[in-house]
């Protein structure tokens, strides 16, 4: 059986769906309900529903032997993984966002609110900037408003979030997307299923293109 972790919501949808039409269906999955694991034993595949946080830590521990996780989550927790391929979905970025008036002159250190701190410390010190660094863990918009802090690094998608609440994309530090990685382990002793399925999706992905 191959194991593959999917994240949960609508990317997972369409991720599954890159599936289904490489050969690798399970029309379990398609049923309501409230289950999270299902296999075709036929097809040798059982897919998994995850918190999409969570994918890179079941395939770097072995649970799954592939999954789908955003480009934020690998470069902000580095797994020990293979990343195969860029699905080319759930598209957005990396960015540095704050009031649309903000100018950092560098005369004292950057407050910068953020979720992904390993991001946002690698990109200030490649840029040679002090920063004093923010952790918070949800509604990360507000802290510039109320002066908690001078930037936010984020995910942006459609940037409406940030325009509601008066604040702009500054800088944007990395295209962030949905990628298809493999355990190591994993891509050693089941290569060739692997392969196959990773050969389906990037076709599927240049024909969209």
């Amino acid at each position: 059986m191959l194991n593959v972790a999917l994240p949960k919501g609508r990317l997972g949808d369409k991720v599954y769906a890159m599936f289904e039409k490489a050969g690798f269906e399970c029309p379990a999955i398609r049923e309501p309900g409230r289950k999270l694991i299902f296999e075709n034993e036929e097809k040798g595949v059982r897919y998994f529903w995850v918190k999409p946080s969570d994918v890179a830590i079941y395939v770097e521990r072995g649970a799954a032997d592939i999954g789908v996780a955003g480009k934020d989550i690998l470069l902000e927790y580095r797994p020990d993984v293979y990343e195969l391929l860029d699905l080319e979905l759930g598209k957005c970025r990396m960015a540095v966002a704050g009031p649309r008036d903000f100018h950092d002159d560098g005369a004292r250190t950057l407050r910068v609110a953020t979720k992904f701190v390993n991001i946002a410390s690698e990109y200030y010190a490649g840029l040679g900037r002090e920063i004093d660094i923010i952790q918070l863990n949800g509604s990360i918009e507000i802290a510039p408003i109320l002066g908690l802090s001078d930037v936010i690094v984020d995910i942006v998608e459609t940037g409406s979030t940030l325009k509601e609440n008066d604040l702009a994309v500054l800088e944007t530090i990395v295209p962030i997307s949905a990628r298809l990685i493999a355990n190591k382990s994993a891509f050693q002793f089941k290569g060739t299923q692997i392969r196959q399925i990773q050969s389906s999706l990037k076709a599927q992905v240049e024909k969209r293109d």
